[in-house]
């Protein structure tokens, strides 16, 4: 599952490691986030209009942005 992140690009959800995700949940199967682990994400801008689409594995640790892939 992939959930939707609120970021225009990879290199601006860099920029936010050790903040804490803007995010919208996609799945009707339960929470993809995890306050630590790792999860995908994706900017979809058909869905969310303009921009480019991207697709990002994100760990997270306590609550914050720990690392981008």
């Amino acid at each position: 599952m992939t959930m939707l992140i609120h970021y225009t690009s990879k290199k601006e959800l860099k920029e936010h490691v050790g903040k804490p995700l803007a995010y919208t949940e996609t799945s009707m199967f339960g929470n993809e986030y995890k306050p630590t682990g790792t999860f995908c994400g994706a900017r979809r801008p058909h869905i969310e209009g303009g921009g480019r689409e991207f697709f990002a594995e994100i760990t997270m640790k306590d609550g914050v942005i720990a690392h981008i892939e």
